[in-house]
């Protein structure tokens, strides 16, 4: 699979610093919940998390202390 552009990802006013550390909480979930499990990945838990916020499976939300850093 192609990898979604930021753009399409991204609405107005989102940052980018933003995006990645949902990113990161949600990959670091996906290879917890993998590892309880017992499961084994077939793909990165990074590239998982950016395709589920690219799909619409999953949202962020930025509050003014996370839009300050």
């Amino acid at each position: 699979m192609l990898r979604p552009s930021m753009n399409d990802i991204l609405k107005d006013g989102q940052s980018y610093y933003s995006f990645v550390m949902a990113v990161a909480k949600r990959a670091r979930n996906i290879s917890e919940d993998a590892e309880q499990n017992g499961e084994m990945l077939s793909e990165k838990p990074v590239n998982t998390a950016v395709n589920q916020f690219a799909n619409g499976e999953y949202e962020f939300v930025e509050t003014e202390e996370s839009k300050g850093m």
